[in-house]
């Protein structure tokens, strides 16, 4: 089966710009006769067929912005859209927001739905499954097309558009070495599985700091679970099958459920075993005792991800330029460590 030929394609051959491609497929009288001659024998030769949706979605500004999370349970996930909200509103946008629940079929069905013309641009986060799938093919249809799209929090480097993450990292390696610092020894790491952007990096943070310091890394303490939903049971086996005094997890919800069950050991904390989760929020600030945590800066993510998007939907530049935003985390204190 031949491969469909794109708007890019046809622009790279000829030597110009994707937009003029795009003008001169209209018959745009923009365009000078030649040019248009050349680019619709072009496109005839090799059957081009437009996506007539990303192309109803590219003709006319909607001031609507659609937004596509994995979840609604991570608190990070929600001050990110209260951080999209408020810029976009701020502008003069409106967000519709959508829910993959961190499934492949559901993220494209969410695109085509919100592609039918009824937003100008997509900020999104990747579901598990597609990041476990390493199919993109739905995000590099609409960005062929001119649609602008923000990756933000877990992302790809497979697909060409603007990107927000945070030092995932970096956060990871700030938090095993505050252990370290406080003379922990026994230091695991509740994760989920590499394919996960997020999880690949902050394992890569805990595994560096470690390997920089005396201790070493010992793979039996690091767990990792299929994806970010709650696994009671794996998570209680794992604490139940080691001694440890300082636990690394990468959400929140894992790290509060991991201090309830270690208080029910009759271990007390911070002093036995010690606790930071990534993401700061309620649940981290009210749990007893409060959680310390790597601040992913959701809010803040939220804006910039969204002053991206529309930069660039409001641009008249036809040349494509992308760039990745690293924001930088931040180890908020609380009862859980030593202060």
């Amino acid at each position: 089966m031949k491969a469909k030929i794109t708007l890019k394609d046809i622009a790279r051959e000829l030597e110009v710009s994707i937009s003029t491609v795009s003008k001169a497929l209209k018959n745009s009288e923009e365009i000078s006769r030649d040019t248009k001659e050349k680019v619709q024998a072009f496109a005839k030769l090799y059957n081009y067929k437009p996506n007539n949706i990303a192309i109803s979605l590219k003709n006319k500004r909607t001031k609507n912005i659609g937004v596509v999370i994995p979840d609604i349970v991570h608190h990070f996930f929600t001050t990110v859209i209260r951080g999209i909200e408020k810029y976009a509103n701020a502008r003069g946008y409106n967000v519709i927001v959508c829910l993959s629940e961190e499934s492949f079929d559901k993220e494209v069905i969410n695109m085509e739905m919100l592609a039918n013309g009824s937003i100008d641009g997509f900020i999104m986060s990747l579901s598990s499954e597609t990041q476990e799938k390493g199919d993109f093919n739905h995000l590099k249809e609409v960005t062929e097309q001119g649609i602008p799209v923000v990756l933000f929090d877990r992302i790809t480097n497979e697909v060409d558009c603007d990107k927000v993450i945070i030092d995932d990292e970096l956060g990871a390696y700030m938090a095993t070495k505050k252990f370290i610092e406080q003379g922990k020894k026994k230091i695991a790491l509740i994760t989920t599985d590499d394919y996960l952007s997020v999880s690949k990096a902050r394992t890569s943070g805990y595994r560096k700091a470690l390997e920089e310091s005396s201790l070493g890394v010992d793979e039996s303490r690091i767990l990792k679970l299929p994806s970010m939903e709650m696994d009671e049971k794996r998570i209680k086996d794992f604490l139940d099958s080691q001694e440890l005094d300082a636990v690394l997890c990468v959400n929140e919800i894992f790290a509060v459920y991991s201090m309830g069950l270690a208080q029910r050991k009759g271990l007390k904390i911070p002093e036995d075993i010690s606790f930071i989760g990534f993401t700061d929020g309620l649940l981290s600030k009210y749990a007893n005792p409060s959680l310390t945590v790597v601040s992913q800066h959701g809010e803040k993510m939220g804006e910039v991800s969204a002053k991206m998007l529309i930069d660039k939907v409001e641009s008249e530049e036809e040349e494509e330029t992308y760039q990745t935003k690293i924001l930088e985390p931040t180890l908020v204190i609380r009862d859980s460590i030593f202060h």
